[in-house]
C-alpha cells in the first residue's frame, strides 16, 4: 500500500510525501509544500480505528481551537471527504503543528512544560459536550489484558510455535507480570472525562528555541474519548518519567520529573480535579505499567500488533520481550516510590 495512491486526494504529488518514524500503531507521513515546508501529517490508520475516529478528532479539535489552543485540524479532501478509504484502510490528513517532538524528556523544565500543556488541554475540554462516534472497546481494561496474557500463556506446547517454545525467559516473565498484578493497589472510583488517551511524550509538541520551553499542542488524536485521569496522567508519567524509553533494556523512574510535571499540571488544573483523581494518578501509573507489560507480553505470543525495530531486534517477539520486561521493572520502581509519589500528587 503506497501513500502515493492516496496523496492526490488532497492535491499532493507523491514526491511531496515522506515517511515519519516513531509510531507504534499508525503509519505516518509528512506532506510538504513546493518549498519543502511541512504542511500536513498524513496517516494510514491501524485497523483498530474505525473511520469515524476522524469525525471525533474534527469535533474535539474544533472545540480546542475555539478555546484558543493550538491543535492539528482535520484536512478535508479536494472533494470534501473527511478521510479516504483505500485498499481496506482509512487514511486522513491533519494540519502540521510546527514545533519540536521529543522521545525522552531532557530535564525538569520540559516536564513542567508538558504538565502545563496537559493541564490547559483538560481545562479546555472540561465544558465539551460531545458523544464520540468511535469508541475503542476495552481501553485500559487491565483485567482483560491480564486474562488474555494468562490465556495465551496456558496454551499447550503443541499449539505453540517453535519460536514460542524456545523462550524460557518469556515463561518467567509471564509469571512475574501476573504476580505483580496481584499486588496492585485498588483503583478508586473516578469520574470519566474527555481525555487524550495516549500522552506519551512524543505526542506533545514543544516550542523550539524558546526559554523556558513551552508546550504547544497535543498530537496523534486517534485516542480521544472518555476516560479517567488515573490512566490519562498515569500513562503520561509512565512515558515521561523513564527517559530510557520502553525498549532500552533498562529503566529508571525519575521522581523529580514526576514532581515537575504533576506540579505544573496542578497549577493549571487543580480547580477542576478532585483529591481522589490526584491520588488516582499514582495508582494509574503503577497499574498501566503492569497492563502494558501484559500487552507487550501477549504480542510476544501473537506477533501481530505492535510495530518493531528490525535494525535493533531480530523479531517483533524479541522487541516485545524487552518492552514487557522494561514495563514490569518500571512498575516495581513505582511501587517502591509509591508513598513519595502520592505525597507529590496530593499535598
Amino acid at each position: 500500500m503506497s501513500v502515493a495512491e492516496v496523496a492526490g486526494a488532497w492535491g499532493w504529488r507523491p514526491e511531496q510525501i515522506s515517511p515519519l518514524a516513531g509510531g507504534l500503531i499508525n503509519q505516518t507521513f509528512c506532506a510538504r509544500d513546493e518549498h519543502g515546508v511541512p504542511v500536513a501529517a498524513v496517516q494510514c490508520l491501524h485497523p483498530i480505528f474505525g473511520a469515524d475516529v476522524n469525525l471525533d478528532l474534527d469535533a474535539v479539535t474544533t472545540h480546542l481551537a475555539a478555546r484558543g489552543m493550538a491543535t492539528p485540524r482535520l484536512l478535508y479532501t479536494l472533494d470534501a471527504r473527511p478521510y479516504v478509504e483505500h485498499a481496506g484502510r482509512v487514511w486522513r490528513a491533519t494540519t502540521w503543528v510546527p514545533g519540536e517532538s521529543i522521545s525522552a524528556i531532557p530535564d525538569e523544565s520540559w516536564a513542567r512544560a508538558g504538565g502545563e500543556l496537559v493541564g490547559r488541554f483538560h481545562r479546555a475540554v472540561a465544558d465539551l459536550v460531545y458523544d464520540y462516534k468511535f469508541v475503542r472497546a476495552g481501553v485500559h481494561d487491565t483485567q482483560r489484558h491480564l486474562a488474555k496474557l494468562a490465556e495465551v500463556a496456558e496454551r499447550s506446547d503443541a499449539e505453540r510455535s517453535d519460536a514460542e517454545r524456545s523462550d524460557v525467559h518469556r515463561e518467567d516473565l509471564v509469571r512475574e507480570i501476573l504476580d505483580a498484578s496481584r499486588e496492585l493497589p485498588a483503583m478508586p472510583e473516578l469520574p470519566r472525562r474527555h481525555v487524550h488517551g495516549d500522552l506519551k511524550i512524543s505526542n506533545l509538541i514543544f516550542s523550539p528555541n524558546v526559554a523556558p520551553v513551552r508546550g504547544i499542542a497535543l498530537v496523534d488524536l486517534d485516542t480521544l474519548g472518555k476516560g479517567t485521569l488515573a490512566f490519562e496522567l498515569g500513562d503520561a508519567m509512565r512515558s515521561w518519567c523513564n527517559p530510557h524509553g520502553e525498549d532500552a533494556g533498562r529503566v529508571k523512574l525519575e521522581v523529580p520529573l514526576f514532581a515537575a510535571a504533576i506540579g505544573a499540571f496542578r497549577e493549571v488544573a487543580d480547580s477542576i480535579t478532585t483529591g481522589a483523581e490526584r491520588r488516582g494518578i499514582v495508582v494509574g501509573l503503577e497499574t498501566v505499567c503492569v497492563e502494558l507489560a501484559a500487552r507487550f507480553a501477549v504480542d510476544v505470543f501473537e506477533d501481530r500488533y505492535f510495530g518493531w525495530d528490525p535494525s535493533r531486534f531480530s523479531s517483533r517477539r524479541a522487541h516485545n520481550l524487552v518492552r514487557a520486561a522494561g514495563q514490569l521493572a518500571l512498575a516495581r520502581e513505582v511501587r517502591a516510590a509509591r508513598d513519595e509519589l502520592l505525597a507529590i500528587a496530593t499535598m
